[in-house]
């Protein structure tokens, strides 16, 4: 074996030290979800600074020829080790606001570990070690010394994603507060005992800054909080800015602009307080800032008993399907959601074997691949492999497991979305329809694994002055429960609690709206009064009614009780409600039936007028108004005149529904070439294709004609390419493709198959997973999910993962059906 020095010398060439902008991947195996903490550690490639597991690192020297890797190995410390070493680390801060990665905000997990870092050469794995590098020559020394110390000095890229910068307390100036008017009334406000004017009411006390009137706060979701006085107050005089008293300091204080529906900045507020008797200067803090609220609400996680069974003692889990997943800073509602569809089979067999199809076709697996990240989480959670009791754990956290921190996967889904992109909570339901659209995008052929929640929707309109019908059909993925609170079978506690709340009892209790699931479904299923319709058969506008039913029933039908919805002054609210969600469903009494027998269909809209080649193309004339109603809403103007045109200037409807079919497609943006134009370069199938880009897929393994392919579905987009050409797989073999680069099909003429692939059944399921919420709103708060496994309900909160002692089933957002075969 070659001297340790003489190799390392060899390879100096291509070892680097990170640079600024470097991603450095030293927390998340490439290939999967080994990292420093498992097994093994893992071995950081010193040129590329991807990270691979011990079982994979050789597999990229292979492919890759690169030798010299820098293995980090890490253990936790237990608690007698911090204490007994005195390490000195102070006691974690209690958060004073209400951001991430800025000072005083919520921190970031930092556990304690020890580490262990050496160079490993392969491939024969030999060690070289600090101390071994003092022996060597100063260019080895120097050039290996400062790659080790830049590549654990950099944040690695999950680190940087999880400590993204957030500030929930940014306020802008308002709008008000330089120019404020202020009324001499002689008001003047005592420094303390304040009660609201007008229900006597001493907490959430609210100043108006126009006219000094002291009235209560709005009321929160569940009841408590003020009676909304202060709110009416604005409703009635349009005096915006108000102040909260027992937030007031030297310092500050809490103001809020109705006017703007947000917390604003007065920087004339010392003027302000001091036209009502206020000194500033003076004020002491009574009451906790709105800021200090929402923390509280942040930091209240663990005591949500019920949806979380902590009252009970839970027997944790272990083994296939039962992995957790870290919590990488308001990541629960995309744990939760990935870990109910990895428990669907069309999920889970595109997972795992595709993990080992996929993996070996790349020398250098790219981690934008959404396929490829796809099946390594599935891999993940099904394999077993990372399901392992966490180190020392504590008794606070019972249960735990070292579980899988899918970094990359959170980076990936979230590109490019203004809201999945950060550190934000956000709605889980948002989210399952986001990966859905993703799954649709990367699967335009072959198996299609969001295929299992697909269905139609038959939309039934009645014309009710000539009786004639209109049937549509739309793709749906989620049927959406409306809450009819009306219907709450529990209306007189719920009144007698709400009496008492404003009379200012405070001992009055929180009472839970019982809702009966049958009134949901009815208010789903009963006809809908369309006031505003327009009639082709009378060519006016009159009143119809829409009745919704089920064109098909797919294999697995996720339900949506929708909770969170808008108060009459528009303050986003969750419905505090119990609703008796059922075991089994059978849905097969609303099976749409289509036209009826002598039933007359309202006259269709006349298409626009078709063009010959030989007539001259004009300029069609589109409705100016749908048009910029479209522009309005962020859809690009061609996408928008196209919506307008091939729905016959119908309406903003029509057009809605054009825009929400076709924004997948390739040439959505693309200008509007009436029929009989010739269409722009660029959209010809035999156009010729990049040799570069070619070269490029050629290179990972597949044929030219595959690459050529993929290219021409592509639009000639590289990455894209390499996207779509993964998501097919399945059929890459039996590909055929002619010289031209058309497949078979398409060169005999071949039509594909109208409408959506739908699968269809009975309309009977069963409940086997449900996904429930804890907070005042979707953007905060926590998620968890309940899922049934061989007849027994597990609890995945997180990393931990218990056998559930009582599945709250009465108080989830999502719920997960599946066919009950007959």
């Amino acid at each position: 074996m070659a001297d340790v020095g003489e190799v390392l010398m060899s390879v100096l060439s291509t070892i680097r030290v990170p640079k600024p902008g470097d991603r450095v991947h030293k927390d998340e195996c490439a290939l999967s979800f080994s990292s420093p903490d498992n097994e093994g550690g893992l071995y950081v490639c010193m040129n590329s600074f991807l990270g691979f597991g011990s079982q994979y690192v050789d597999r990229h020297h292979a492919r890759t020829g690169q030798r010299a890797y820098l293995h980090i190995t890490r253990t936790r410390k237990t608690k007698e080790e911090d204490i007994n070493t005195g390490s000195g680390h102070p006691p974690k801060k209690k958060p004073t606001r209400l951001a991430i990665g800025i000072e005083g905000g919520f921190d970031v997990e930092q556990e304690q570990y020890e580490e262990d870092i050496k160079v490993v050469i392969l491939p024969d794995r030999q060690e070289v070690t600090s101390e071994d590098l003092t022996t060597m020559p100063d260019v080895v020394k120097e050039r290996v010394s400062l790659s080790m110390a830049g590549i654990m000095a950099a944040d690695s890229v999950s680190h940087t994603l999880q400590v993204q910068q957030w500030d929930g307390e940014v306020r802008q100036e308002s709008r008000h507060a330089a120019d404020l008017k202020q009324l001499d009334n002689g008001v003047k406000i005592p420094p303390s005992g304040w009660r609201c004017d007008v229900c006597d009411l001493q907490e959430n006390i609210w100043m108006n800054l126009t006219d000094g009137k002291v009235l209560c706060g709005r009321r929160y979701f569940d009841g408590t909080g003020g009676n909304n006085h202060a709110l009416l107050h604005f409703q009635q005089t349009g005096y915006p800015l108000a102040v909260k008293l027992g937030t007031i300091t030297p310092g500050g204080a809490d103001v809020y602009s109705y006017d703007e529906d947000d917390m604003v900045l007065d920087s004339k507020l010392p003027e302000h307080l001091a036209h009502f008797g206020i000194n500033m200067m003076t004020m002491e803090k009574t009451e906790r800032t709105m800021t200090e609220l929402e923390i509280a609400v942040n930091q209240r996680v663990g005591e949500w008993e019920v949806i979380q069974e902590s009252g009970t003692t839970l027997r944790p889990l272990f083994g296939p399907g039962l992995t957790g997943m870290k919590n990488l800073g308001n990541s629960c509602y995309l744990n939760s959601v990935m870990q109910v569809l990895f428990t669907v089979p069309d999920f889970q067999s595109k997972s795992v074997p595709f993990f080992f199809l996929i993996a070996p076709h790349a020398p250098v697996p790219s981690i934008s691949l959404f396929v490829y990240h796809r099946a390594k989480l599935g891999y993940g959670l099904l394999s077993g492999e990372y399901c392992k009791p966490a180190p020392d754990p504590g008794d606070e956290n019972d249960g735990d497991q070292i579980g899988i921190a899918p970094q990359m996967f959170k980076a990936l889904v979230g590109r490019g979305h203004p809201e999945f992109s950060t550190n934000r909570q956000q709605d889980a339901q948002e989210f399952l329809l986001h990966f859905i659209n993703m799954v649709e995008r990367n699967c335009r052929s072959g198996a299609n694994p969001s295929e299992a929640f697909r269905f139609l929707v038959e939309e039934r309109i009645v014309c009710q002055e000539s009786q004639k019908a209109k049937y549509t059909q739309r793709v749906d993925y989620m049927v959406q429960l409306p809450v009819p609170m009306d219907q709450a079978t529990n209306t007189d506690y719920l009144l007698e609690a709400e009496r008492r709340r404003e009379e200012g009892d405070s001992a009055a209790p929180t009472v839970r709206a019982q809702i009966p699931f049958t009134a949901c479904m009815a208010a789903l299923s009963e006809p809908e009064i369309l006031t505003d319709f327009w009639s082709s058969a009378v060519q006016a506008k009159t009143t119809a009614t829409k009745t919704t039913r089920f064109a098909s029933f797919p294999d697995h039908l996720v339900i949506q009780i929708k909770k969170f919805t808008f108060g009459l002054d528009w303050v986003p609210k969750k419905l505090d409600v119990s609703i008796d969600v059922p075991d089994t469903l059978d849905l097969s009494g609303l099976r749409a039936t289509g036209q009826q027998p002598g039933e007359e269909l309202l006259p269709e809209v006349a298409p626009p007028s078709l063009v010959t080649p030989d007539v001259e193309v004009k300029a069609p004339v589109l409705d100016d108004s749908t048009v910029s109603q479209l522009c309005e809403m962020g859809f690009p103007l061609e996408a928008c005149k196209k919506a307008v045109y091939y729905t016959g200037n119908t309406g903003i409807d029509a057009a809605m529904n054009w825009i929400m079919g076709h924004m997948d497609d390739p040439d959505f943006s693309a200008p509007l070439v009436l029929p009989g134009c010739s269409s722009g370069p660029g959209t010809t199938p035999t156009e010729s294709v990049s040799e570069e880009h070619l070269a490029t897929i050629v290179s990972m393994g597949f044929s030219r004609d595959q690459a050529t392919k993929a290219l021409r579905a592509t639009s000639n987009v590289l990455d894209r390419a390499v996207d779509w050409i993964f998501s097919h797989l399945d059929d890459l073999e039996s590909m055929d493709v002619s010289e031209g680069g058309r497949s078979a099909a398409e060169s005999e003429g071949r039509d594909p198959p109208p409408g959506p692939r739908v699968r269809d059944g009975p309309g009977k399921y069963e409940l086997f997973a449900f996904v429930s919420h804890m907070g005042t709103s979707t953007m905060c708060g926590h998620y968890v999910c309940h899922i049934k496994k061989d007849q027994q309900w597990v609890i995945f909160n997180d990393q931990k993962v218990c056998a559930s002692e009582k599945p709250p089933k009465d108080l989830g957002y999502l719920y997960f059906y599946r066919r009950v075969a007959e």
